[in-house]
């Protein structure tokens, strides 16, 4: 610890100082009335251009795409970069969905996607399932971010032996960020994202420019690299795709990229967005994002060319590869600019933990507080109760740090990817068709949810010698097929789902069962800001009254 003084003294200046911001963001645009989930949850439904760009790019781009794609690259090679297509395919994939979403939304009022399907659909029970998936799949993204702070801690030599030790850093931390944003809600990642977004910016612009020079070159870094994966007996490492991944990296890809914009941290930060134009522009220039992830990328190989060696993990015997960046800026690059670095990192797991953990509250408060135990809440109260739900969502997210293994926490991603998939056809589809019926939905969801996790739970991780919940990638002859090759699980239980939704709603159809009343309007779905109808529902005496 005392050879990281200099890195330490960086790091806790720049922590406190987006800690000191986050607390001020709660008089930043400040409105008459923070009791209401419109204010609290989404800033207000007011942010512009720049504003939502930082956001939603800070909300993306987390503390664990800074530390786990190199260290992905870095263990497994070209592999690692399915992260790259899939960051650059979802925007056009998003562009038109988002803002049909955002205009529907901003008519009703709704806040969470679970809202526009109970509406949409009329069935509390497909809105309570939808709520619970978007839940639970945040819950072990939430717990990530701790993995990449955790990662700089260990560099830096601030966590000791014992659990107590290892962990009281990371709960420190986290205990600042459940203060500030349960005062200041999404308007407190909305100001520190400016100042994650601009260190991250600078941190890998120096790094590509300086540490190849420093290494002999980029020709040197692929050498090195590609004599490591030569040397590997893992039949899918390498340089480049073989025959044995490529499947693999597509559907992952794909399926990563139809996840993404699902999980309910993304849509709060684009249901923030003030009009339908701010989005647009975003989604046009959100790809910015995808050209520093393939830089953020390379690092992986950098680390291999300098001859990074990870630090032990929390079991004996293993590694922790997600402390390769730290420990190749630790040693390449002076230690105040280290230090600089490390906070970069430390705060991109602040911005997306703090709106992950909004977004996760926003749902349990309008899609079970209000739907199944108070049905009367006043905006008042639902703005109360989210406050506290984002308070016990961040202690959940830090026990799966302090009780689990920190590499298991990373595979509940995997299963939060796969989960977050099965609410597609209810959301994206629903958005340009109601010809899915509620209980076609319902059985599509339960046989993707059924399929998807039996497949996850098929696959062994030899490196951590687990049987089950070992990754993400099937093998191919499970299904009966000879061959070597493996499938993202996420991307056959999504079709599952879909297949088992359309030949449901066909029977229902024919036994022509009820499909309840769509609350929405064809018009509804180009609505934009100064709506009439949405200033109505926000000015009406209960809304007054809450705010006496």
């Amino acid at each position: 610890m005392s050879d990281h003084i200099t890195e330490i003294v960086v790091f806790t200046f720049l922590f406190l100082l987006v800690s000191v911001m986050g607390f001020v963001a709660a008089k930043w645009r400040r409105p008459t009335d923070m009791a209401h989930l419109d204010e609290w949850g989404l800033g207000g439904r007011s942010f512009g251009g720049w504003i939502t760009w930082f956001l939603v790019g800070g909300d993306l781009y987390t503390a664990y795409t800074f530390v786990a794609v190199p260290a992905l690259i870095f263990g497994a090679g070209a592999a690692g970069f399915f992260a790259v297509p899939y960051t650059v395919v979802i925007y056009p994939l998003f562009f038109l969905i988002l803002i049909r979403l955002w205009s529907v939304s901003h008519r009703h009022g709704f806040v969470t996607p679970a809202d526009f399907v109970r509406t949409r659909f009329d069935s509390p029970l497909l809105a309570l399932l939808i709520a619970i998936t978007g839940i639970v799949a945040t819950m072990p993204y939430i717990a990530l971010q701790l993995v990449g702070i955790e990662a700089v801690l260990k560099t830096m030599g601030v966590t000791g032996d014992s659990a107590l030790a290892r962990h009281a850093p990371i709960i420190v931390a986290f205990a600042i960020l459940a203060a500030y944003t349960y005062q200041s809600g999404l308007r407190a990642p909305a100001l520190i994202a400016f100042v994650k977004d601009t260190l991250i910016y600078i941190v890998i612009i120096v790094a590509v420019l300086y540490l190849p020079y420093k290494l002999g070159g980029w020709g040197t870094i692929f050498d090195d690299a590609s004599a490591k994966f030569q040397a590997s007996p893992a039949p899918g490492d390498g340089l480049t795709l073989n025959a044995n991944n490529q499947i693999q990296y597509i559907t992952l890809a794909l399926g990563s990229a139809l996840a993404l914009f699902l999980y309910p941290h993304s849509i709060t930060g684009v249901l923030a967005s003030k009009n339908r134009n701010v989005i647009k522009r975003n989604m046009s220039a959100l790809p910015a994002y995808s050209f520093l992830l393939g830089l953020i990328a390379l690092l992986g190989y950098m680390a291999i060319s300098a001859g990074v060696k990870p630090l032990p993990g929390n079991t004996a015997g293993s590694v922790d590869n997600n402390t390769v960046v730290p420990l190749l800026f630790d040693q390449q690059f002076p230690a105040w600019f280290a230090g600089v670095a490390f906070a970069a990192i430390g705060i991109g797991a602040l911005v997306p933990a703090a709106i992950m953990s909004i977004a996760a509250a926003n749902l349990f408060t309008r899609n079970i507080y209000k739907e199944y135990i108070r049905k009367d809440a006043t905006h008042a109260q639902e703005a109360g109760v989210a406050k506290i739900a984002s308070l016990v969502v961040k202690v959940g997210a830090v026990a799966f740090i302090l009780f689990l293994d920190p590499q298991f926490s990373i595979d509940l991603q995997l299963v939060g990817g796969v989960l977050i998939l099965q609410t597609a056809p209810a959301v994206a589809i629903g958005l340009y068709t109601r010809w899915l019926h509620r209980g076609g939905l319902i059985a599509g969801w339960a046989g993707g949810m059924a399929l998807g996790m039996w497949m996850l739970y098929s696959i062994p991780n030899p490196a951590t010698k687990r049987a089950h919940f070992g990754g993400s990638a099937f093998p191919l002859e499970k299904f009966g097929f000879d061959t070597p090759k493996t499938i993202y699980v996420g991307f056959v239980a999504v079709a599952l789902n879909l297949l088992i939704a359309v030949l449901v709603t066909l029977v229902l159809r024919a036994m022509k069962t009820p499909e309840g009343f769509d609350g929405t309007e064809p018009d509804d779905y180009f609505a934009d800001e100064g709506d009439p109808r949405l200033e109505k529902a926000r000015t009406t005496p209960e809304t007054l009254a809450s705010s006496t």
